[in-house]
Order: structure tokens, then sequence, then C-alpha cells
């Protein structure tokens, strides 16, 4: 086990502690193997009756997966896709599907900044509660990388558009955004977390406690774009998205031009794929899906380059190959949604 992830049982409830406050707790392999195996006992443990998963420290709940540690293994193993990188994956994926189907409630408490591995963690269970101090966000496209964690699950079925829109422009959230879209299912103050993690801990009734601590967060600013949003992001093919979105005008219209335009290329036009095949497909198979695409996408160059110019060298100027959209092989892409060389994700 690992200190990086802390267990308790409080009353009725079976206690996450994401612990890496340093790294914004980020989700490491460790952690993610621990998770599991405590998963073991309190899935069948009569006197554990829900999750409740929570962040240390003041910034984060979690923000996502420990990247870096992939690049570095795979700049150390060639680029080649190795087991030894997507096994993290693979166990990542598997614990995001037992999620999606635990039985008992899942209860997590967004007090700041969730992205990636952290939605992975929440998003597929029962209850979402955010704070003022949430921040969602699915980065990837600046990475070279796409949405994965179930993304090709839950981001089509947000709140019409708002998942592609997402998925493409790397858009952050706040609470009443995040609540509007979906991402969300309650919403209370940051002030009333302990406070709520007790009365969660101690209830008969889940939904009572929610609905006794829920705050209105206001005004989503995004519903002000409903029908630009639905307009350009549910257009059926990518070109058609990036046509909708360069006649549009206004603020939000350019704001979502100039944040695909630095994204990858590459994970702008898979992203759109996997989000297209994601939206008609069971749960497990999306995730059957994102673990071809991460096997191959571990391979290439821009997953590497977006790392580097993100978190390594952070000069925020990755050289995408190839640097536009329209140069993107479009039947290049099938190579991500094959079977790779190790075989598929073990998931029924």
């Amino acid at each position: 086990m690992t200190d990086d992830v802390l267990f308790e049982t409080r009353g009725k409830a079976g206690i996450i502690t994401l612990n890496r406050p340093q790294a914004l707790n980020a989700l490491t392999h460790d952690m993610v193997r621990a998770i599991s195996v405590q998963l073991d006992d309190w899935e069948h443990n009569p006197a554990v009756e829900r999750i409740l998963l929570r962040g240390a420290g003041e910034k984060a709940f979690c923000a996502g997966g420990d990247i870096r540690q992939v690049y570095e293994s795979g700049e150390a193993l060639g680029r080649t896709g190795n087991p030894e990188q997507t096994r993290f994956f693979g166990d990542e994926y598997i614990l995001n599907a037992r999620i999606h189907a635990f039985a008992k409630p899942w209860i997590s408490l967004i007090d700041g900044i969730v992205m990636g591995g952290g939605v992975g963690l929440s998003v597929h269970g029962s209850h979402r509660v955010g704070t003022e101090k949430t921040l969602f966000a699915m980065p990837e496209t600046g990475i070279g990388f796409f949405p994965d964690v179930g993304g090709s699950y839950f981001l089509p079925r947000l709140t019409s558009g708002i998942g592609l829109y997402c998925a493409l422009s790397a858009a952050r959230l706040k609470q009443a955004d995040a609540l509007y879209a979906g991402v969300l299912t309650h919403t209370v103050p940051s002030a009333a977390i302990a406070a709520l993690t007790d009365a969660l801990a101690a209830a008969e009734d889940v939904e009572a406690v929610l609905a006794a601590h829920a705050v209105d967060p206001g005004p989503a600013p995004l519903a002000a774009h409903k029908s630009e949003v639905e307009h350009i992001f549910t257009q059926p093919t990518l070109a058609a998205v990036m046509a909708a979105l360069e006649a549009a005008t206004g603020d939000f219209a350019e704001g979502a031009r100039k944040a695909i335009a630095t994204k990858s290329p590459t994970s702008v036009a898979l992203s759109f794929e996997q989000l297209k095949r994601g939206a008609s497909l069971a749960f497990n198979a999306c995730m059957r899906m994102e673990y071809r695409i991460v096997s191959e996408i571990l391979k290439h160059h821009d997953f590497y380059e977006g790392v580097r110019a993100v978190l390594i060298d952070k000069d925020n100027a990755p050289r995408w190959t190839p640097d536009r959209l329209e140069l993107v092989d479009s039947a290049a892409l099938g190579a991500y949604f094959e079977e790779p060389a190790g075989g598929d994700l073990p998931l029924a």
C-alpha cells in the first residue's frame, strides 16, 4: 500500500482520500492498485454502505494521472507503447469500469481542480458534489493525448454539444457550468465539506443529506451560449464542426477557435472520432476502445512533444506533427482503433 492514498471506515462509509497535495493529488499506478485492492473488501462488506472520495489539500481533488511518469517511461523505452506504460492505463481503465458498475453509492467530494484521471475516479460514480472551488477540464488535446478515463462514454452524454466542446478545446468549467453540463450532480459550499462528510458517513438517507447541504450556484455562463454550442459541436463531421466554428461570431466562438488552434491536430481529429464512436457504445466497450487508442498514441510524436512543452520544459510551445488539422491523415487514424499487439483490455 502507499501513503499517497488513505483509507478509513467511518459510520456507514468507506472513505478514500487522495493524498498527494503537493502534486495536486495526481494519480499514480500505485494509487490505482491500492484503491482496487481496498474495493475488494468494501464492495462486499455489508458494514460499508457507500464510498466517499475526496482529495487532500486546498487546491485539488485530483488534477489527473501522473503523465510525467508515463512520459519518462516512454522516453526510456523508445516510444514503443511498451506494456510497462500501457499497464498503468489498463489498470486505471478497469478501475473506471468498476466505479461505473459499483452497486453502492459512490460520492465524490470535488473541492478543487478535477481533471483527467480525477474525472475518471468521480464522474462515473452515482454522486458528484462540487464546490465554488471546483474546476473541471479534460485538457488532453493540449498534450497530444486524448480524453480518456471514460471520456468517450460520458462526454457525448453531457448537455448537447458541451462534451465535444470540452474535448476539443480543453475548456474549463467552474461550479455552475459543471452542474449545468451534467458533470456535477450537486453543489455545496466548500466550507460545508467537513460537515457534509460526517453527515454522509452517518446518515441513513444520502439524498436527504445532500439536499440539506445543497446551494444554488447561480446561472451557468455556458447556458447563455446553449444554441451556439449545440449548433457548432453537434455537427456530423469534424470538418463541419470547424466550418460552423469559423462562421460563428462573438467572443465564445473566437475563444473556442483560438483554443482548438493550439491543440495537437492529430489529437483533435482523434478525439472527435473517439466521441463519435463512444456515443453509441456501452461503457466497457468505450474502455476497450480507449485502451486501443492509448496503446497506439504512446508510440507517436505528439504525446511526447506535448508533455515536453507543458510539463518538462514548460515553454508552452509544442511543435505538432502535422501542425495543421487539414494535414491529418484521416485514414491513418484507423490504427488507433485496432486491437493492440498485446490484446484488448480484459473487460467483459
